[in-house]
C-alpha cells in the first residue's frame, strides 16, 4: 500500500507507525464510521484526507487515501457487498453513467463498469436492489503505473485504438484486491496541491471519461522510479488504481409502514 500513500504526499521513507501517532494526535472523527475502535481523518490539503482504521477486535491499523469528490457519479449497482472485518465498508460493483430512465437499458453506449469501495457503508440498506442506480463520489489511487505519456503513444495498431478513448477494466480474479481496476485515460487538466504535512506536491489528474470526468492519483516517486514523465493535459495514463469514496445520493426510501389502531 506504500505507492496509494505516495499518491498523497508521503514518501516512501515514511514510518508507518509515526505516521499513525500523527493521525491519532491530530485526526478528527470520520461520519458513518465507527462508533467502535478507531476511524479518524486527518486533512491534509483541498479535499485530500488521511484516514486511519483500526476496529474494537483487531491489532493492526489502516491507514489509507482519502479524496473529497464534490462531483457525483451515477452508478447501476450490481452488488454491494459488506466486508466482516470492515463492517463499515461496501464493495460497490456495477455500470457507471447508465442510461436516464426511459432510453435504451444498460449497458449504454459509453456505460462502463466500475468497482470502488464505498466508506459509508451504514448509509447503504441491508438490501438494494440489483439495478437502482446511486449517486457515488469517488476517486482512483495508483496501483501500479504501466504508461504515461502521449495520448497517440505505441506503436501497435491495437494499443493506438484502445488509446483513442476511455477503459476500465475491474480486477476480477480470486487473488485480486477489491475495488481496483485497470484503466485508460486522457488528462484534461491537472490541479496541483500541497501535502500540509510533507509539503510534497500532490496532482489531482482530471482524466476523460463517460458522463463525467474522474480525478485520479498517482506518486511522483512510482514515476521516478519507473522513469515516466509526470502527467499532463493531452497525455495519457494507463495503470491500475483502488477506487474509494462515499454514496451522494440516491438511496432508497424507508418503506412506509402501515399503523394499526383497535
Amino acid at each position: 500500500m506504500d505507492f496509494l500513500l505516495e499518491c498523497i504526499g508521503f514518501p516512501p521513507d515514511m514510518d508507518p507507525a509515526a505516521l499513525a501517532a500523527l493521525v491519532r494526535a491530530e485526526g478528527e472523527p470520520v461520519a458513518w464510521r465507527g462508533p467502535g475502535g478507531e476511524h479518524l481523518r486527518l486533512p491534509l490539503a483541498d479535499g485530500l484526507e488521511l484516514r486511519l482504521d483500526r476496529e474494537d477486535d483487531q491489532e493492526h491499523v489502516t491507514l489509507l487515501p482519502h479524496y473529497a469528490e464534490t462531483s457525483r457519479l451515477r452508478v447501476a449497482v450490481e452488488s454491494a457487498a459488506r466486508v466482516p472485518d470492515s463492517p463499515h465498508d461496501a464493495l460497490l460493483v456495477g455500470w457507471a453513467a447508465p442510461p436516464v430512465p426511459g432510453e435504451e437499458r444498460a449497458p449504454a453506449p459509453g456505460a462502463y463498469r466500475l468497482a470502488t469501495w464505498i466508506t459509508d457503508a451504514r448509509r447503504l440498506p441491508r438490501r438494494l436492489p440489483s439495478g437502482h442506480v446511486l449517486a457515488v463520489s469517488v476517486a482512483g489511487f495508483a496501483l501500479t503505473l504501466d504508461y504515461v505519456g502521449p495520448n497517440n503513444g505505441g506503436a501497435d495498431p491495437s494499443v493506438l485504438e484502445r488509446r483513442r478513448g476511455f477503459a476500465c477494466a475491474p480486477l476480477g480474479g480470486d487473488d485480486d484486491p477489491g475495488g481496483c481496476a485497470d484503466v485508460s485515460a486522457r488528462v484534461r487538466a491537472v490541479r496541483h496541491l500541497r501535502n500540509a504535512r510533507t509539503h510534497a506536491p500532490v496532482d489531482v489528474l482530471e482524466v476523460d471519461a463517460p458522463e463525467r470526468p474522474l480525478h485520479l492519483f498517482v506518486s511522483p516517486w512510482q514515476l521516478e522510479q519507473d522513469d515516466l514523465p509526470a502527467p499532463r493535459p493531452g497525455y495519457r495514463v494507463e495503470g491500475t488504481f483502488l477506487f474509494t469514496g462515499r454514496v451522494a445520493g440516491g438511496l432508497p426510501r424507508p418503506a412506509r409502514t402501515r399503523k394499526h389502531f383497535g
